[in-house]
């Protein structure tokens, strides 16, 4: 007898079991590969998946940091721990 099934697409038309397995294939997909044989990727989906309360408070924060600024204001360069380059 057939049974009636749930199932969740990603954008490339992959099936999924749950909601969040077909969000961490597009969260993938949308990554590209991460490290040499792209096996990083799927653990970077899930990282941010998990954590992704806090990394939209951080552009959230970052959105607002912009909106104040005035506009046509130059921005200052700064280096990856965070000092202004000079």
């Amino acid at each position: 007898m057939a049974t009636e099934c749930t199932a969740y697409r990603d954008t490339k038309g992959g099936l999924h079991s749950t909601p969040e397995k077909a969000t961490l294939a597009d969260l993938a997909g949308v990554l590209g590969r991460v490290g040499e044989e792209g096996g990083m990727t799927a653990g970077v989906a899930k990282l941010l998946f998990d954590k992704r309360e806090e990394i939209e408070r951080v552009f959230l924060e970052h959105d607002a940091m912009l909106a104040s600024q005035p506009a046509g204001a130059a921005r200052e360069s700064v280096n990856p721990n965070g000092a202004a380059a000079r």
